[in-house]
């Protein structure tokens, strides 16, 4: 019997899963300097069934993924979806706006990030200031949520010098993560 488009589809969209959920145990693995036996024991599954997770033939049940994780020293945490919109100026200059701010691992956050041509540290203030001003204004999606830590924007934000419709379409951003950070607009 032939499946139709939307059942195709929804196989492609499972098997992606598979092999993304294998990449996570790889990488947790790795992370965790362990081989798959190794993992496959303490994690009380066996490694025939470990290798098949990482290379997507299989997929754990949300259990048995929480538990190999664990067993490598991670969490399976939910995480808010975060998504870009193209925006454009009024001159014609198109801008990315998220729909919310997260919060980026430490090297990432005080990493070196390249923007137009220039490196710039974000372990430095004044250099993340400018960094940030020139994402925010001419970064794509996968450089801001790269390199766009919340609780660090929301501590520059009242120093960009930022287009008045850049700024405009950022500041429910920032007004959002403010509030869900618990902190006050001074």
């Amino acid at each position: 019997m032939a499946s139709s488009p939307v059942e195709r589809a929804l196989r492609q969209e499972v098997a992606s899963w598979a092999r993304r959920g294998g990449q996570l145990f790889k990488q947790a693995r790795r992370a965790a300097s362990l081989n798959q036996a190794a993992l496959a024991s303490v994690s009380g599954t066996s490694r025939t069934t470990l290798s098949a997770y990482e290379h997507g033939r299989k997929s754990p049940t949300l259990e048995t993924a929480g538990r190999i994780l664990d067993a490598a020293g991670f969490e399976l945490v939910l995480q808010a979806k975060v998504e870009c919109s193209a925006r454009t100026t009024s001159d014609g200059r198109t801008f990315h706006v998220p729909t919310r701010l997260r919060r980026l691992p430490v090297a990432a956050a005080l990493g070196v990030v390249r923007v137009g041509g220039r490196a710039y540290d974000l372990a430095d203030r004044d250099e993340r200031r400018a960094a940030y001003t020139a994402l925010l204004c001419e970064g794509g999606p996968d450089e801001l949520l790269g390199h766009i830590d919340a609780v660090l924007l929301i501590d520059l934000w009242d120093e960009l010098v930022l287009p008045e419709e850049i700024a405009a379409a950022w500041r429910p951003v920032v007004e959002a993560a403010r509030h869900e950070a618990g902190v006050a607009h001074q």
